[in-house]
């Protein structure tokens, strides 16, 4: 099966671009493509894609807002932010609003695909300049979470970048059951996606800064 995908951006040669070299890819199609975060987000609704790739700087609605509206209404969709801006309030304002990457628009085609291959798959996709950013801004919370052991070994293996598949390859349990540890971990943590979680694990030190997934 492809994976879906929905490209958002309000420069028409861009998106042209990127629908031409995914395209080529055999498990990829594209299903859509809107040229601002409103369009985008009533098309989310009508086509269900697997993975977005959202520009930030766009009239209407920017790509933040879009992810934010979009990550309540359909969590299981993933969004990679696909931006030319590299400030701190863009790269941690799109990763608190939900969204699972963070890629530069000079990020090699061959590598893009490789991530929307992994975001599909839940994994956390950040360009090095933007995990650097997010290190520095990304606050753990304030009071000490309890977590339980298991999901303590869940949080690392997303640390590292691991899907809920090979986490539950790896503890040998269902993906059912990591799906709810998941999600009691960010409830826990107090975040909303699985970046922030995975940037929780290496400042409590489950992770190295060298091995974030």
């Amino acid at each position: 099966m492809s994976i879906r995908i929905l490209i958002v951006d309000d420069h028409a040669v861009v998106r042209q671009g990127l629908r031409m070299f995914l395209d080529l890819d055999g498990e990829l199609e594209v299903i859509g493509e809107a040229e601002n975060g409103q369009q985008a987000v009533q098309m989310a609704h009508t086509l269900q894609p697997d993975v977005i790739l959202m520009d930030l700087l766009m009239p209407v609605m920017n790509g933040i807002e879009a992810i934010t509206t979009i990550k309540q209404a359909l969590p299981a969709i993933e969004l990679i932010a696909l931006t030319s801006v590299l400030d701190d309030g863009s790269v941690v304002g799109a990763v608190r609003a939900g969204a699972t990457g963070y890629l530069l628009k000079d990020t090699k085609a061959d590598e893009l695909i490789r991530a929307i291959k992994a975001a599909a798959e839940g994994q956390v996709q950040l360009s090095p300049q933007a995990a650097a950013r997010l290190m520095r801004e990304v606050r753990a919370p304030d009071s000490p979470e309890s977590l339980t052991e298991r999901e303590t070994e869940v949080l690392r293996l997303i640390g590292l970048g691991n899907s809920n598949k090979e986490i539950a390859q790896a503890l040998v349990i269902g993906e059912k059951t990591v799906k709810t540890h998941v999600s009691n971990i960010l409830a826990k943590l107090g975040v909303s996606s699985r970046t922030q979680a995975a940037l929780h694990a290496v400042r409590i030190g489950l992770v190295a800064d060298s091995e974030l997934g």
